[in-house]
């Protein structure tokens, strides 16, 4: 079973789920639970002169029921805090944060219960979720803490059909990366996305380390962060069974990568990584937090108000996002049926 959460009601999430959950293949085999607004939703499906396309679960006995005795197809479980909500399409609302953020604790609740092994989550609005009076700066970090691990336990991952990439850093100012670029966090990183690897069932599972500087450093003449800690990490990394190469030049190593020298990179920080992957993955990238107990994907986009009740955002993210969490879940199931 997979949850589904639909994000701002006013955003891309509730039409992403009306374009592609009807017709997804995935329905056929799978329970799809869609965490969210129903009036968000009716509103897309109404739109384009179609019907509902789900089985709604009552509110009131949705958390006592047993889902895996569902049968395969795409239900709807709504929060009662959002029965009736459906925010002005293509607005930020405090309303949209608040159905973001129901949707995001009945998903962690059912993730906690072991009710479901893995969600792929629809874009929110962090501004209107904090306003919503949800205090965690986005996905991220809720997942994170109901598992009851901290940010730094896990990894953002981003990955395409020609480029994976993992970020040893995600968000912070640019300034302040050089200090959280340690040998613990470059490690765990490497160790997360050789799980990763694993669980795509890739034969080698090659990894390429980023430096930090020009030239990943040239020999310590433009800095020594790669000789003093990503060099070091490297070594536990291998002693641990990881095929893992670098510190390599950035400028150099993702051209390597998308011709098949390596299956993944690691890079030190935001736009080293994602700038050569959304060059080539711009609309069809998926997000995965890697470290979790459970399978977690996403689209790697926002909400996009100003595309939403259009019909014209791409379809491609979502799609993706929904294959790799089947994908991702029915791996480790096997895994763990053999072990």
């Amino acid at each position: 079973m997979l949850l589904i959460t639909l994000g701002d009601a006013g955003g891309l999430g509730p039409e992403l789920a009306a374009r592609v959950l009807p017709t997804t293949p995935l329905r056929r085999t799978w329970r799809l639970v869609m965490l969210g607004s129903e009036a968000s939703l009716l509103r897309h499906v109404l739109r384009r002169g179609e019907s509902p396309f789900w089985t709604r679960l009552d509110p009131a006995t949705g958390l006592a029921t047993d889902l895996a005795t569902l049968a395969p197809g795409v239900y709807l479980l709504e929060p009662p805090t959002l029965h009736g909500l459906a925010p002005d399409i293509g607005q930020p609302t405090v309303a949209g944060g608040r159905s973001a953020g129901a949707a995001l604790e009945l998903a962690c609740e059912l993730l906690r219960q072991d009710r479901a092994r893995g969600v792929v989550t629809l874009p929110l609005h962090k501004a209107m979720l904090k306003a919503a009076g949800y205090d965690f700066p986005g996905h991220t970090e809720l997942f994170a803490e109901h598992a009851g691990l901290s940010r730094e336990d896990v990894t953002m991952h981003l990955c395409g059909e020609r480029l994976r990439v993992s970020l040893v850093t995600t968000h912070p100012p640019l300034a302040a990366v050089p200090g959280l670029v340690t040998q613990a966090r470059v490690l765990q990183t490497i160790l997360h996305t050789h799980r990763f690897l694993d669980d795509l069932d890739l034969p080698r599972r090659r990894l390429a380390v980023c430096g930090l500087n020009p030239h990943a450093g040239e020999s310590g003449t433009i800095g020594r962060e790669e000789i003093e800690i990503i060099e070091p990490a490297l070594a536990v990394a291998r002693a641990h069974g990881c095929e893992v190469h670098g510190p390599l030049p950035g400028d150099t190593v993702f051209h390597r990568a998308v011709h098949g020298e390596f299956d993944a990179v690691v890079a030190m920080y935001h736009d080293q990584g994602l700038a050569p992957l959304k060059l080539l993955h711009f609309n069809e990238a998926v997000n995965v937090t890697l470290g979790l107990p459970f399978v977690r994907t996403s689209v790697d986009h926002g909400t996009g108000f100003d595309l939403a009740g259009a019909d014209a955002a791409s379809t491609t993210s979502f799609t993706a996002a929904l294959e790799l969490a089947a994908r991702l879940v029915t791996r480790r199931e096997a895994t763990c049926t053999a072990a």
